[in-house]
């Protein structure tokens, strides 16, 4: 099985994602307006609920497409239409 390209942009939303929280953690010590802290929590969260999908997205690209070596093309097409309904998940 060959290695998922999209990893490293994965990662860096990731790591961006944490220095964000990091910075939530600060704001709140320091008191900041809880409007201010509240609209950096939506953009943490966001961000996390954008890499996850980025991630599952992949995987189901990336597998399906090694597990299709070899299928018919009917049962190609079925997994192709799998993958293009699972982006609205």
């Amino acid at each position: 099985m060959t290695a998922h390209t999209s990893h490293s942009d994965i990662i860096k939303r990731l790591k961006r994602a944490s220095g964000h929280l990091n910075k939530i953690i600060t704001m709140i010590e320091v008191e900041t307006p809880c409007l201010d802290v509240a609209q950096q929590m939506q953009a943490v969260t966001s961000a996390l609920i954008n890499a996850k999908r980025a991630y599952v997205q992949d995987h189901i690209e990336h597998c399906l497409d090694e597990e299709t070596k070899g299928m018919s093309t009917e049962q190609k097409d079925r997994i192709a239409e799998f993958k293009e309904i699972a982006k609205y998940l």
